[in-house]
């Protein structure tokens, strides 16, 4: 009876790792064995990744918006307490693109959030 080596299927596994390294660096690209470790450990920094970006973009908003609402003698953390009170559900991303593109908008937004601040300043 003949030996049964799997060869198709072996062959198409390696086939498929060998394509997802391609572009890779050195041995890595081409050695079968390499090439598998490090299309493993790049798909965990590409799993990583997808998280990080999300926190890395909402640190990005934070910042920006900090940096706008200080012109009107505001801080970041009283912009979004304000707006809290003033029932005004702008995301971050959202108060970063008005700060950016429009001022005049994004002032209005502040008085919006100091307004409601110094209502709840009278009543507490």
């Amino acid at each position: 009876m003949a030996r049964a080596t799997n060869a198709v299927a072996s062959r198409k596994r390696r086939k498929k790792v060998l394509k997802q390294a391609k572009g890779y660096y050195g041995h890595k690209s081409t050695g079968f064995r390499t090439a598998k470790e490090q299309v493993r450990k790049s798909m965990e920094y590409q799993f990583r990744d997808r998280k990080n970006r999300k926190r890395d973009f909402r640190k990005l908003w934070i910042t920006r918006i900090n940096a706008a609402v200080r012109q009107f003698d505001l801080s970041y953390s009283q912009l979004m307490y304000g707006l809290k009170l003033a029932n005004v559900e702008l995301n971050r991303k959202m108060l970063s693109e008005i700060a950016i593109l429009d001022i005049k908008q994004f002032e209005s937004i502040v008085n919006i959030a100091k307004k409601a601040l110094a209502d709840n300043k009278q009543n507490s």
